[in-house]
């Protein structure tokens, strides 16, 4: 679990009434409890999570133990506390920091939709915005209020969660998982014509056909097959809402075992190009930046081609030495006039020239191998291409006759920008 940084303050204030550390007999009502500091959840929801109700018998250990147990809800980075006693009772207060949160997904929950997901958790009690800790008993109270509402649908088994990348966004999130599920994925539907009809989409749908049904599976297929076709038909805003599982008609609970797959995806407009402007760049011209995206005024905005594009640029800056090159596009997707325009900001940092070449693992007759035909000289611009073919073939071509195999072979580029050099560091397992 991970630790966060707490202070806890009580400041206790001489009391009419008594409280003790322990027993009932030393216990004092609560008369109101109050939480502030915090942006996310109301005062009595953070309360009502800590199990602290106005009208209770409380002692000082309570206090000091809700505290506590705020501090491990994972959901804060500071707490402070302190209570005034009265005449008439207790009055706690609260103060804390909030941590931000992550965003939450569920990934073989095929019995509900995302919302019937989340309301389930804000009904529990449990301290949910949409947002999870990365750590902390909140995380435990959701999967517990998740694993309730499975039950309800007679499927009993854990669910998990763990920190993941979401292939669709590229965010951190906090993923959910039913740990023993039987659903498997019988077919996929798509509810649009482009996927439907694509054969490239239908002969790798033996990716996910056949196999446990999982929103991350789901998730990859889209980026990995139905995304690209999307983007070489111009269609730059497409969009993937969650899928729906389908099961046959009368089955339900632990018994659907298969379920079909609706993908739903929302194209939106196909677009047109309407080109690049460039800044920051003296090491290659524009006219030469413009050949990398072979795309001319008023053709189909081909996704593919752009992105391959902008990686272009990066490798013309590499072969010529600038191994830092920052290559950062932005578009313009106008969708009153389906035109698609882009600047690519450039950032060339040093040209780099050929430093030390590092060898470890070697025997004498290999590392004498290795460095004849290395092919770059000291001082020379170092060519990020020759670089890539040494480490595909000319590795291989060096060895050439020798009884001797690497079962890895480890490299790394070591730059140094004060002297604009670069050390090539490889080791031979």
């Amino acid at each position: 679990m991970r630790a966060f940084p707490l202070l806890f303050i009580a400041a206790l204030l001489l009391p009419p009434v008594s409280l003790g550390q322990a027993g009932t007999g030393d216990a004092a009502k609560l008369e109101s409890v109050q939480v502030t500091g915090s942006a996310r959840f109301r005062s009595e929801q953070v309360a009502a999570a800590i199990g602290l109700h106005p009208g209770a018998m409380v002692t000082r250990d309570d206090l000091q133990k809700a505290a506590n147990d705020l501090a491990q809800l994972g959901v804060f980075s500071s707490v402070q506390y302190r209570y005034t006693s009265l005449d008439t009772g207790v009055r706690a207060e609260y103060q804390v920091k909030d941590l931000p949160g992550v965003l939450v997904s569920f990934d073989n929950f095929p019995w509900f939709s995302d919302d019937q997901l989340i309301a389930a958790i804000q009904k529990s009690g449990a301290l949910f915005d949409g947002n999870a800790p990365t750590g902390g008993t909140v995380l435990d109270a959701i999967s517990g209020a998740l694993e309730k509402l499975i039950a309800s649908r007679g499927v009993f088994s854990r669910v998990s969660h763990v920190m993941t990348t979401a292939a669709l966004s590229g965010a951190q999130t906090e993923q959910f998982h039913v740990e023993q599920s039987d659903v498997k994925v019988a077919a996929v539907d798509f509810s649009d014509a482009v996927a439907q009809n694509d054969h490239a989409i239908h002969t790798r749908l033996t990716d996910v056909v056949g196999q446990p049904y999982s929103r991350a599976l789901i998730d990859i297929f889209e980026v990995e097959q139905v995304r690209p076709v999307y983007l070489a038909h111009a269609f730059l805003h497409v969009r993937f809402v969650a899928p729906i599982c389908r099961f046959p008609e009368g089955v339900t609970g632990a018994a659907a075992k298969n379920a079909t797959v609706v993908v739903g995806i929302e194209p939106g407009p196909a677009f047109v190009w309407g080109g690049v402007s460039w800044s920051g760049n003296s090491a290659i011209s524009t006219l030469d930046l413009q050949q990398f995206i072979p795309l001319h005024q008023g053709d189909a905005a081909d996704g593919t081609k752009i992105e391959a594009g902008w990686e272009s640029v990066r490798t013309a800056y590499r072969h010529l030495g600038y191994l830092d090159a920052d290559v950062k596009p932005v578009g313009r997707l106008d969708d009153s006039t389906r035109q698609a325009t882009y600047t690519g900001a450039i950032s060339e940092g040093p040209r780099y020239r050929m430093g030390k070449l590092i060898l470890t693992g070697l025997s004498v007759e290999g590392e004498r191998r290795i460095r004849a035909a290395w092919k770059i000289a000291p001082g020379a611009v170092f060519d990020d291409d020759i670089f890539q073919e040494f480490l595909s073939h000319g590795i291989t071509q060096a060895f050439a006759g020798l009884p001797v195999h690497y079962d890895k072979i480890g490299h790394f580029l070591q730059t140094n920008p004060a002297t604009a050099t670069v050390d090539v560091l490889m080791d031979f397992q």
